[in-house]
């Protein structure tokens, strides 16, 4: 008989699976995992003890670095939890605006997800891929806010600034030809709507591509089927939420069962696995991204036909524009009251969840009355679902820890936060 002695591997701190700083340390006996004991707070930036010190608005900014792939929709549970201690509703348009960059960064977060879990697993292509598609989100992004990640775009009663009527161009450079310039222009000659509803059209194309890739694939669903099993019993105990849930045949959506925003009078499915192992996660979310797509294009049609203002007229809480700012002595002061000492949120407390890419993320706001909370705490969505991670893994092969690992989806700047 082989002599098989059990030890213990350090597993990163530094691994590309982990989008983060995770370092993982596992009981091998063989390359059978006895034990996998994950060890966080490597990347701790003291975000809720940061927005404890500043404003409510000045910390908007953090929420987009919590899960730094699922930007607008951090924003989205922060505002949402100080619109509820004020008592205000944004105006239609803004919530409808919002609805549709929730759903563009859950396809922004799940293309890279997709991209980097089939790189983890040793298929190269779909990387390329997804990141061809998240190019042209990208620049939604940019063209709304300036910023292509940290957006800072949603603003307690409504959006930083209506959709723009006009796409940036790409410039004559010396490397690219004209005609090269030309055609990368070509669905950039109208309105951000336009250039949305142009990659909407084209968008259930691109994902049927990725199937082509994946879905069927002999090796890539010997990686995946019947790995890391989770039954629906145990992700509910476990607390997961979002497509790691959903995966495990649970029809849990916030969406749906609590809505918030528009969601309500919209129409979408909610995709559910079967057997809770890393190729229904998989399939899951693939699925989310067409839905997602659906929601984008009933969004589009609404926007189109109604007009609006999209933020609140109450200059104790939204900035005065900038022409009125110039203009109106009352318009100034508001606006200097607005940036300097900001607003006082009425004593009390909320929790405001949206449904994250990840799952649930939840925000807990605490206010004593001041211009800044009195307490702020997040609920991540990866933190339970990172704790679930030596349950998974036992039994299965090292190799089988990144498979497991990326098809949770976790992002180390919210865990850590």
């Amino acid at each position: 008989m082989a002599d098989i002695r059990n030890y213990t591997l350090n597993f990163g701190p530094q691994h590309p699976a982990a989008h983060g700083v995770l370092r993982l340390v596992l009981e091998l006996e063989g390359e059978v995992i006895k034990r996998a004991d994950p060890h966080v707070g490597l990347l701790h930036r003291a975000t809720e003890k940061l927005a404890e010190s500043k404003p409510f608005n000045q910390s908007i900014g953090y929420m987009d670095r919590l899960d730094y792939v699922s930007m607008m929709c951090n924003e989205h549970g922060y505002v949402l939890a100080i619109e509820k201690l004020l008592g205000i509703a944004p105006p239609v348009r803004a919530q409808y605006i919002r609805v549709m960059f929730d759903e563009i960064t859950r396809i922004l977060n799940h293309l890279l997800w997709l991209g980097a879990h089939a790189l983890d697993i040793g298929a190269m292509t779909v990387f390329l891929y997804a990141f061809r598609e998240r190019e042209d989100l990208m620049d939604c992004y940019e063209a709304v806010s300036g910023a292509r990640m940290h957006a800072t775009y949603y603003r307690p009663g409504g959006v930083y600034r209506d959709l723009p009527i006009s796409m940036p161009q790409y410039q004559a450079s010396a490397w690219r030809s004209e005609a090269q310039i030309k055609k990368l222009n070509e669905n950039r000659q109208g309105s951000l709507l336009d250039f949305i509803e142009n990659f909407a059209q084209r968008f259930d194309g691109k994902v049927d591509e990725y199937e082509t890739l994946l879905t069927d694939n002999r090796i890539w669903k010997q990686r995946t089927v019947d790995i890391g099993v989770v039954s629906a019993e145990r992700a509910l105990a476990l607390g997961f939420t979002g497509p790691m849930l959903r995966g495990s045949g649970v029809a849990w959506d916030l969406r749906r069962k609590q809505p918030y925003e528009v969601y309500d009078q919209l129409e979408f499915d909610i995709p559910v696995g079967v057997n809770g192992d890393c190729y229904d996660r998989y399939l899951v979310r693939v699925a989310e991204m067409r839905q997602s797509n659906r929601i984008i294009k009933q969004c589009i049609d609404w926007l189109r036909k109604n007009p609006g203002p999209v933020m609140l007229q109450d200059h104790k809480i939204t900035p005065p524009t900038r022409e009125e700012m110039k203009d109106n002595m009352e318009s100034l002061i508001h606006h200097f009251k607005l940036f300097t000492e900001g607003y006082h949120v009425p004593i009390g407390e909320a929790y405001a969840a949206v449904e994250h890419p990840k799952g649930e993320f939840g925000v807990y706001l605490v206010s004593d009355g001041s211009n800044k909370p009195f307490r702020l705490k997040v609920r991540a969505p990866g933190f339970s679902h990172l704790a679930a991670l030596d349950e998974m893994s036992r039994g299965h092969l090292l190799a089988d820890v990144v498979a497991i690992l990326s098809s949770q989806d976790i992002v180390f700047g919210e865990i850590d936060r």
